[in-house]
């Protein structure tokens, strides 16, 4: 008989081996499925994790690589300090598309302003308040009326993402786009544009925050005691009350750290990759942040590494569609599975497998 046996304390070795395994289950998983899809599944394999960096056309897919990681590390990283905590934030989507209208918005009143030194600093602080206030709300409601965050971070996601359309089809809709849809192309603007700092790199200022993020939460982590704080709150929120945390206070805190840090990346992938606002502005990035985020065991470094593995299953995916007529679908289905495998092997964390001699009767 196989049974779980709880161990004393968490394994160590485990909770930094589980995220290596489950990529290696993800992808012999994600091979059965493109079985099942008629691909052939090394083929499948081969084409997401190594041509876009040791292909034939890597030099292409290299800047693509970063300009995909930046935000998911960013939102990732804001995710980490609630996580920790105990405080969930579901919404970072929500919060990185109201971010992107916010900056837009900055930018489009000035229009056609070309004084850079004001307006893109100005984008920056519009993202970053636009996506805090809206994280501001399920942290409001969560304290004054113990309202539950997961559902209402989740539910305003909906609500950013009716606003964003309603946006593109109305008040930032382009005046000389012959009536289509979306807003005036921000990279055409170059007050307003966010472009590579370094030609055919990907480093944009989006890629130089997300690095400075992470230092910045290692640090916190480490060394400060706010991350002490909330490693102790997410850990033993009664010892945490009895150290003199304000829960209250860090449910505010965190939320307004994770929904600045999701606006931000909006603000970036608005003024750059994307370039307007639209009713298909990339999604998804808020959603896959919580993969990287526990991919990344909630550690600065981790999450660093877990969303360039990330960005490369978007990547990846991209050139498994155009050359092996992939579908898209497909890819997220990939990166399901990463997460629930994840969650699967995490048990192994607390809890050690023991065989048992069954007893016959």
């Amino acid at each position: 008989m196989i049974r779980l046996e709880k161990r004393p304390q968490p394994s160590q070795l485990w909770t930094y081996l589980t995220p290596v395994l489950a990529v290696v289950v993800t992808m012999v998983l994600g091979g059965v499925l493109f079985a099942f899809m008629g691909k052939a599944p090394l083929e499948a394999i081969r084409t997401i994790f190594w041509d876009p960096i040791f292909g034939e056309f890597a030099f292409y897919y290299r800047p693509e690589l970063l300009k995909k990681a930046a935000p998911l590390i960013l939102i990732a990283i804001g995710l980490s300090f609630g996580f920790r905590a105990g405080i969930w934030n579901i919404g970072a989507e929500g919060q990185y598309i109201i971010g992107a209208i916010c900056g837009a918005g900055v930018a489009l009143a000035f229009y056609p302003t070309e004084a850079r030194w004001l307006i893109f600093p100005l984008m920056i602080v519009a993202g970053i308040l636009g996506g805090l206030i809206w994280a501001l709300i399920p942290a409001l409601l969560k304290v004054y009326f113990r309202t539950n965050e997961i559902l209402v971070s989740l539910m305003l996601v909906y609500v950013a993402e009716v606003l964003i359309k309603a946006f593109s089809v109305g008040l930032m809709r382009n005046p000389e786009g012959m009536g289509f849809p979306g807003s005036r192309n921000l990279r055409q603007y170059p007050a307003a544009a966010n472009l590579e700092l370094i030609a055919n790199t990907g480093i944009h200022w989006g890629v130089i925050t997300a690095v400075f993020a992470v230092i910045v939460a290692q640090v916190f982590f480490a060394r400060h005691q706010f991350g002490f704080n909330v490693r102790l709150a997410g850990q033993s929120p009664r010892a945490a009350t009895f150290a003199g945390v304000d829960p209250s206070r860090l449910v505010i805190i965190c939320m307004c750290i994770s929904g600045g840090l999701a606006g931000l990346a909006g603000l970036y992938e608005v003024a750059g990759p994307s370039g307007q606002i639209l009713g298909s502005f990339p999604a998804y990035y808020g959603f896959t942040a919580i993969i990287v985020a526990f991919l990344g065991r909630l550690n600065p470094i981790g999450i660093l590494l877990a969303g360039l593995l990330l960005a490369l299953t978007y990547i990846g995916g991209d050139a498994a569609s155009s050359s092996m007529n992939l579908p898209a679908a497909a890819i997220q289905v990939f990166q399901g599975m990463l997460l629930f495998s994840l969650l699967s092997l995490d048990v192994l964390t607390n809890y050690r497998i023991r065989l048992k001699k069954a007893q016959v009767a």
